[in-house]
């Protein structure tokens, strides 16, 4: 059961939380005015990339789009209960596999499609990162080099270090990773 989230709408929070008017939101993240709006109104989802902007310019993690508050004491996550980042086939889609975002360490599935990148330039994020690929091949583009990975490999990224996750294959790429304190 994939649940639907109203992003928009935390976007809006967070935008007048932070004590920015929509044109200046929309300067910071190189958006139209217009295209703002229709995503704080819920005409239009964005994508991750353009979410990834969106909370970095307001300095919130992104996990925090995501966030709802849980039921008391959920501990498991059933198969297909999962919250999904992310369009499926489309671009790269991150699966929460913990049952809350409030967690001491996040656990995320993310799956890169073919011929697909985890962004379009290198981000960082505050916690630690450790991913282990399952299956398909990776370009994990650290610290200006290029590391190759394929099933079997795992890597571990320290905070506040520039990186992206580029699929030139033309297989999906499935990885299972942890960060922590959560920054999804």
């Amino acid at each position: 059961m994939e649940e639907e989230l109203n992003i928009g709408l935390k976007v809006q929070q967070f935008r007048k939380q932070s004590g920015l008017s929509l044109r200046e939101l929309a300067a910071r993240v190189e958006l139209s005015p217009s295209m703002l709006s229709q995503i704080e109104n819920g005409a239009v989802n964005p994508s991750i990339n353009t979410l990834k902007n969106i909370a970095q310019a307001l300095r919130v993690p992104l996990f925090r789009f995501f966030k709802e508050e849980p039921p008391a004491e959920r501990l498991i996550v059933r198969r297909g209960e999962n919250r999904i980042i992310g369009h499926p086939g489309e671009e790269v889609l991150y699966k929460l596999l913990t049952p809350t975002a409030d967690c001491a360490i996040e656990f995320c599935l993310m799956e890169i499609p073919a011929h697909t990148a985890s962004s379009d330039i290198d981000r960082e994020h505050t916690g630690e990162e450790v991913a282990y690929v399952i299956s398909g091949q990776v370009d994990l583009h650290l610290r200006g080099s290029v590391y190759r990975l394929a099933a079997g490999d795992s890597v571990q990224i320290p905070p506040a270090t520039p990186h992206r996750w580029v699929n030139d294959s033309d297989e999906e790429l499935r990885a299972v990773f942890a960060v922590t304190p959560p920054s999804f």
